[in-house]
């Protein structure tokens, strides 16, 4: 991991006094966190705690009211098209065109990054992480959900983002299939490359997270490694720490 104490070190993710408003709703108010490089980053609260606002806001698809959000190194209201070419935003309810096979759509999203060699390389990379066998080449109109996720995690992770920003990364995946995905993502992060996450499976975000910030009425009440968090709360498990924190 890399030594967060190092000055020179540029954040994967920098929010500072995050604020949003939907009209008499407070949706973030005074958000702060980082997410460093090297590192998956847990995000989790209950619904309506700002969760999709945050995700959102650090993928440029929303305007902040107020605060400062740089995401590698670039802020997301001056320069959010270096923003969009550092990052993946994979959502909860993202899908796949029916009319493609899954092989046809990680190509037609590796068209946006590269070309020629490139391009095609980056495609095998997603049909290794995808794991779909000879499903690979069938339209997606006949995929499962889990399948359909396997893909989109496939095309997600096969542009090697500076920033992977997963929402509910193993949603209708089975035991097995999810095994498979959280090993694909815990082995993402690199010194170029983070994970930000947000699940609900708190079992899934001990597993798979360095550090983890517990996300109520649009604040992080409380963050650290799993373990910390753990010992700060005197809890078996961070099911009982996020219990104990959202009470």
């Amino acid at each position: 991991m890399c030594d967060p104490t190092t000055s020179m070190v540029v954040q994967a993710v920098q929010v500072e006094d995050l604020r949003k408003r939907y009209g008499d709703v407070q949706a973030l108010d005074g958000l702060s966190f980082e997410v460093r490089p090297d590192e998956i980053f847990g995000l989790v609260g209950p619904n309506g705690a700002g969760k999709t606002t945050t995700l959102r806001t650090l993928a440029t698809l929303l305007d902040t009211d107020d605060g400062t959000v740089v995401v590698a190194g670039h802020d997301v209201e001056a320069d959010p098209d270096a923003v969009r070419r550092a990052i993946r935003y994979l959502p909860e309810d993202a899908g796949a065109y029916d009319s493609m096979s899954g092989r046809q759509f990680l190509a037609f999203v590796a068209d946006f990054y590269a070309d020629g060699d490139e391009a095609a390389a980056m495609v095998e990379r997603g049909v290794e992480i995808a794991d779909l066998g000879e499903r690979i080449d069938d339209d997606t109109q006949a995929y499962s959900k889990g399948m359909t996720r396997k893909l989109l995690i496939g095309s997600a992770l096969m542009t090697d983002p500076k920033l992977a920003i997963l929402d509910e990364p193993t949603s209708g995946l089975d035991v097995q299939n999810s095994k498979t995905v959280r090993e694909v993502v815990k082995a993402f992060p690199d010194e170029e490359r983070s994970i930000l996450l947000s699940s609900h499976d708190m079992l899934e975000v001990e597993y798979l997270c360095d550090r983890v910030g517990l996300l109520n009425d649009g604040v992080v009440v409380s963050s650290g490694s799993p373990a910390e968090l753990k010992a700060e709360y005197d809890a078996e498990n961070l099911e009982d720490v996020f219990l104990e924190v959202v009470a």
